[in-house]
């Protein structure tokens, strides 16, 4: 059962970035003129998008896992206080209470790491057997 909920967390947590990272492609120019509005420079677009499609995709096929676990929980909550640290606004606390639990998510994923579904798990194993 810890394995494979361990696998499941690992899609339902690589799933938003992953098509988040997509869908910023698409709206290129829309993602630059929110980011503007937000006070974020949208020159940092290309490294936003990077980061979460393959940040996502890491965790996902859990590859260098505690690693990308830990990039993803540090930019869940950049962007949580970067895009919905609004006060006093309800709808924007939802969303960064959102983000923190990602965060936490990915914490929890760095600490216990892929688990035996992953291509570091694979890695590891073959290692052993060198």
């Amino acid at each position: 059962m810890n394995h494979l909920a361990t696998l499941l967390g690992r899609i339902g947590l690589a799933l938003i970035f992953v098509v988040s990272g997509w869908s910023k492609i698409g709206g290129y120019a829309a993602t630059q003129g929110y980011m503007d509005a937000m006070g974020v420079p949208s020159v940092l677009l290309p490294i936003v998008i990077a980061a979460e499609l393959l940040g996502g995709l890491a965790v996902l096929f859990g590859f260098a896992t505690r690693w990308a676990a830990l990039g993803l929980a540090v930019f869940a909550l950049l962007t949580g206080f970067l895009f919905h640290g609004a006060a006093g606004d309800q709808n924007q606390a939802i969303h960064l209470m959102k983000n923190i639990a990602i965060a936490g998510g990915f914490l929890v994923l760095a600490a216990n790491g892929a688990g035996r579904f992953s291509v570091d798990h694979a890695l590891q194993v073959r290692r052993a057997r060198i």
